[in-house]
């Protein structure tokens, strides 16, 4: 399989999973950014990770991590 930044719900699942001490609501997002970049399974253009789909994410994986 391979993760898309429309995949928002995945990321925030493998987040939570590659990440487990990390409290998503004190990410920031030049972190957040690398560290989707960094996923064994994305294979996506970098410059498509923008702000909103970054804010996404995060609150998928704050919805998923609680």
């Amino acid at each position: 399989m391979s993760l898309k930044w429309v995949d928002v719900q995945e990321i925030a699942i493998q987040l939570v999973d590659s990440r487990p001490g990390v409290d998503p609501r004190f990410v920031n997002f030049v972190d957040l950014h690398q560290w989707v970049l960094a996923l064994p399974e994305f294979n996506d253009d970098p410059r498509h990770g923008g702000e909103k789909v970054l804010e996404a994410i995060q609150a998928a994986w704050i919805e998923e991590a609680d």
